[in-house]
């Protein structure tokens, strides 16, 4: 994908988005967390978990309020269910707390790489704004999130631009909440709204995304801090480097859980749900993470305007060069499906915070930058092994845990969907072979 490398126009502020929750202290508005349904016009959506812990204007969750509701099952006992083919949505992990020493790591790593998430904001923000000069944030909870929270800011920063931001829930196999996006096409002109995540993995959601929302007439096109995968054009990079918030579950997300779509809590004129965990409110990291890396969008600015005309003008179009590696890596381990490779920081990241890890995969030399990953590992007891030409950071492999030594049947067909530009299954690659 080419195109001309010309600056983004100048776009007038988009009007403020009523807050989605109050802070606490402030007459007749409720507090971070969940919105009641009797609440007062301009406290958010009723019903919803509101901002999550975020401040009322970054975000607005557009996600059922399951707080009350008792979804949180044992890791071992989820993944067994899963491979029998439950799908993930239906209940959650339990949250994973941290010890002090990997809270250590986490703020060491966010330390260390603040500049670098704040210089790939800034340059994934400039190449959306060349198209959408006064866009609408829809970021994926929860992982987008906190990321199209730092767009939002980004705007603010360079541009005095008060971005709208929502976050819904986008399901593998089971799509878009459509009733999230009506709520938002009734309210901004579909044209301006920009889908955003935190980075690529195997590049499925991508693949989600597009069957739910362009049927609709929507762009389906997402934007991402990290692009490993090689599978959509809008990237602050495509480096496989930790995003700090990949470290941590809610505690860095807004105090929200991952979204829930079971029919005894969902109906069929519901937003998806997610639970708010106040009980972690006096652990939550999730403004400091912004703040963090917010701080760091001066020192970073003149390399983004240095950098983003000859990103836009480059060849961006994808790879699905994610995909091709974790079919590689498949047949090299004998895992049978390839929905249990999690390819990338990010990725390995979750096997080992909320799923049953079989081993983790690590590339040479990257150890250094791996410490939380390797943190986990050892905790947990998961063997990491180094593999040469491995296209990523680190993967993470599931375990198969069926009791009865059948081979695991996920739910989702998309684990074995591939991208049609591939060569078949099998074939050579470079990595990892």
């Amino acid at each position: 994908m080419t195109a001309a490398a010309t600056a983004p126009a100048a776009a007038a502020p988009t009007p403020a988005l009523p807050p989605a929750a109050g802070t606490a202290g402030t007459a007749g508005v409720p507090g971070p967390g969940p919105v009641p349904p009797d609440a007062p016009p301009g406290a958010g959506v009723p019903g919803t978990v509101g901002s999550g812990s975020y401040p009322p204007a970054d975000v607005t969750f557009l996600l059922k309020d399951l707080s009350s509701a008792a979804l949180e099952r044992p890791a071992e006992d989820r993944e067994e269910e899963m491979q029998r083919g439950r799908h993930y949505s239906e209940d959650l992990p339990v949250e994973y707390q941290p010890d002090e020493r990997y809270l250590a790591l986490y703020h060491q790593a966010l330390e260390r790489s603040a500049a670098r998430v704040a210089l790939a904001v800034g340059l994934v923000c400039e190449l959306v704004l060349v198209a959408r000069p006064a866009p609408v944030l829809v970021s994926i909870a929860r992982a987008g999130t906190p990321v199209g929270i730092l767009m939002r800011r980004w705007y603010a920063f360079r541009y005095g631009l008060d971005v709208p931001h929502y976050a819904i829930s986008v399901i593998k196999d089971r799509g878009v909440d459509l009733n999230a996006v009506r709520f938002l096409t009734a309210r901004h002109d579909p044209a301006v709204l920009q889908f955003v995540d935190g980075w690529t993995g195997k590049g499925v959601m991508t693949r989600v995304l597009a069957e739910a929302v362009a049927p609709l007439g929507l762009d389906a096109t997402l934007a991402v801090l990290a692009d490993p995968a090689g599978c959509v054009p809008l990237f602050g990079t495509r480096d496989d480097f930790l995003i700090p918030s990949a470290c941590l579950n809610s505690t860095v997300s807004g105090l929200v859980s991952r979204t829930v779509l079971n029919a005894e809590h969902i109906g069929p004129d519901d937003f998806h749900g997610a639970k708010y965990y106040r009980d972690l409110e006096p652990h939550d990291l999730s403004r400091h993470f912004i703040d963090t890396v917010a701080a760091r969008f001066p020192e970073v600015a003149d390399e983004v305007s240095a950098r983003w005309p000859a990103l836009w003008a480059a060849d961006r179009t994808p790879t699905w060069a994610g995909w091709a590696a974790v079919e590689r890596i498949a047949k090299r381990y004998d895992i049978p499906d390839v929905a249990m490779v999690k390819p990338g920081v990010g990725e390995a990241t979750r096997v080992l915070l909320r799923r049953v890890p079989w081993r983790v995969l690590i590339a040479p030399g990257k150890a250094d930058e791996l410490e939380h990953v390797l943190a986990l590992a050892d905790a947990r007891g998961v063997p990491v092994e180094e593999l040469p030409g491995l296209p990523f950071s680190c993967v993470g492999l599931v375990r198969p845990v069926r009791s009865d030594g059948a081979a695991p049947r996920f739910h989702t067909p998309n684990s074995r969907w591939r991208p049609p530009s591939l060569p078949g299954p099998g074939q050579a690659g470079p990595a990892g072979d």
